[in-house]
């Protein structure tokens, strides 16, 4: 039997689907402000579906993010809100779910050209980071798009003390090299590389295509840290997908139904990933068929990783 940590699935165009509301450009925060029952059910239905680890929802609650929306005063009371639903959907199930932090792209996802100078990159998630570390379990830093985004991110939730976890968006075209890279073009391994020798616990791959990131998991493998990844079931970025516009847009494949998408997941476990989960256009129900095909394999499913995968 082998623990892999089972994280949950997305949040953005499930949310879309389960509100009275329109999508917002900044729809993260609008459906916590408006509908904020929404997003605690959606929390509760992925530990009901088997996740033992949910994000809270402040992928797009930082203070670059805000301040286009004239929002940045309430960054502390959006942080809060997205907490205080998390820890209520736990408390829920009286369960032992991990509560995992959110560092995502200050500016906008896939996009790595567009972070800030690195001074000030790095104390903006110094400030997500203080605003979240005494009520989260761990830290993911996610959809990271280039080597240094995921370096600064990482060094200022490592500053926290908790455990912290990496995961990289892949550019979905395959690259004359055969080799996978960032959307900012460089390889996975100088991504690895430019962590250098921050206590980081896990590095994964999200926010991706699943054959990208199958493509890449053995190079992340082959570090020795626990690994994994949770990808995307809609269809591939369109070029023309700019800052401002709502997901919506986005098309869902028809191939990646809950057991199409375990099939690549399952995939990484094979090849030795340690964390799984989903991204974005996919549910509890994908979640649900993850934890049914671990436990059909003698897996077991958990929210933190055991001394024995570090």
């Amino acid at each position: 039997m082998t623990d892999i940590v089972l994280l949950d699935g997305g949040m953005g165009q499930e949310l879309v689907r389960r509100s009275k509301d329109p999508a917002h450009p900044q729809w993260g925060a609008w459906v916590m402000m408006n509908e904020p029952e929404v997003v605690q059910g959606l929390h509760e239905d992925y530990i009901r579906a088997g996740a033992k680890a949910i994000t809270i929802n402040a992928y797009s609650i930082n203070r670059s993010r805000l301040t286009a929306f004239n929002m940045a005063e309430r960054l502390g009371e959006l942080q809060g809100i997205a907490l205080d639903i998390a820890s209520r959907a736990r408390d829920a199930f009286d369960s032992e779910t991990t509560i995992l932090g959110c560092l995502p792209p200050l500016i906008g996802s896939y996009h790595p050209e567009l972070m800030p100078p690195e001074a000030d990159t790095f104390e903006e998630y110094r400030e997500v980071v203080s605003l979240q570390a005494d009520r989260v379990d761990a830290f993911i830093c996610e959809t990271m798009g280039s080597a240094t985004e995921g370096r600064l991110a990482a060094t200022a939730a490592c500053e926290s003390g908790k455990p912290v976890w990496v995961a990289w968006t892949l550019d979905e075209a395959v690259a004359e090299d055969g080799k996978p890279r960032l959307r900012s073009g460089e390889t996975v391994a100088e991504a690895v590389a430019a962590l250098g020798d921050l206590p980081v616990e896990a590095i994964m791959f999200n926010c991706t295509a699943p054959e990208a990131m199958t493509a890449g998991m053995d190079t992340l493998i082959a570090t020795g840290k626990p690994t994994g990844g949770y990808a995307n079931g809609f269809t591939p970025i369109p070029k023309e997908f700019t800052l401002g516009q709502t997901v919506d847009m986005i098309g869902k494949r028809r191939d990646l139904d809950p057991a199409g998408y375990a099939k690549h997941a399952m995939g990484w476990v094979a090849r030795g990933a340690r964390i799984i989960g989903g991204c974005c256009e996919t549910s509890p129900d994908h979640i649900a068929e993850l934890k049914t095909q671990l436990e059909a394999k003698g897996h077991r499913a958990v929210g933190r990783l055991m001394p024995e995968s570090l």
